[in-house]
């Protein structure tokens, strides 16, 4: 049973209190690899890189870091849920950078619904509406944000964009701020670090020194 649970869950063989310096390796590794995932989002959101803005170097950042808790001999346990919550904070990431990106340098304008789904048809339990400019252009995104049982074809609705066309619009938001846009990832990545922190720190094991030949 103790080499099981030392598996599972890491061997932790220490006396009292971690190391410091245990403790400021996991979380260095776990604040690092958030960085990674939310910054390299954020950065391909704001120039346009798709292939950093849609969260799959946040996947591979999220592989490395349990990769990383292997090498480092975790318990396995540990390692999987350092793993799911580094999925989870990459695939959150993408709708949160370009809200950084529109709360930053969007500009809003109004625009003109012309159809309603409803909240059972759109199976997310929201409405959504396709939306078109003065010109009678349509856009390529339904909106939610405004969109509601009270909306219908005709109304006008806000909407924000980036001028640079970089990030796809969405409904207008009273008060929306970069640092707002973020907020929602904030509990993700305070859980892979603190998540991280305690594998490292449960892998901690006691050098055996065997006795030399005579």
């Amino acid at each position: 049973m103790a080499h099981l649970r030392s598996t599972v869950w890491g061997p932790a063989e220490f006396v009292g209190l971690p190391p410091w310096w245990l403790v400021g390796e996991g979380l260095l590794a776990g604040t690092l690899g958030a960085t990674v995932i939310v910054g390299t989002a954020v950065w391909g959101a704001w120039y346009g890189n798709s292939e950093l803005a849609d969260g799959e170097p946040g996947l591979v950042c999220a592989a490395a870091l349990a990769l990383y808790l292997c090498v480092v001999r975790a318990g396995r346990a540990l390692v999987g849920i350092v793993a799911l919550l580094g999925v989870c904070l990459a695939l959150q990431t993408p709708q949160a950078a370009a809200g950084v990106v529109l709360a930053e340098r969007g500009h809003v304008e109004s625009v003109v619904v012309t159809s309603v789904e409803g909240a059972a048809a759109s199976g997310r339990g929201r409405y959504l509406c396709s939306v078109s400019d003065h010109d009678g252009v349509p856009l390529k995104v339904r909106i939610w944000r405004g969109c509601g049982q009270s909306t219908s074809p005709g109304d006008a609705l806000a909407v924000v964009y980036d001028p640079k066309g970089r990030v796809p619009p969405r409904g207008a938001q009273s008060g929306a701020s970069p640092a707002g846009s973020l907020r929602d990832l904030g509990g993700w990545a305070a859980a892979l670090v603190a998540g991280c922190m305690v594998a490292v720190v449960r892998s901690y094991r006691l050098s055996a020194i065997a006795p030399a030949p005579r």
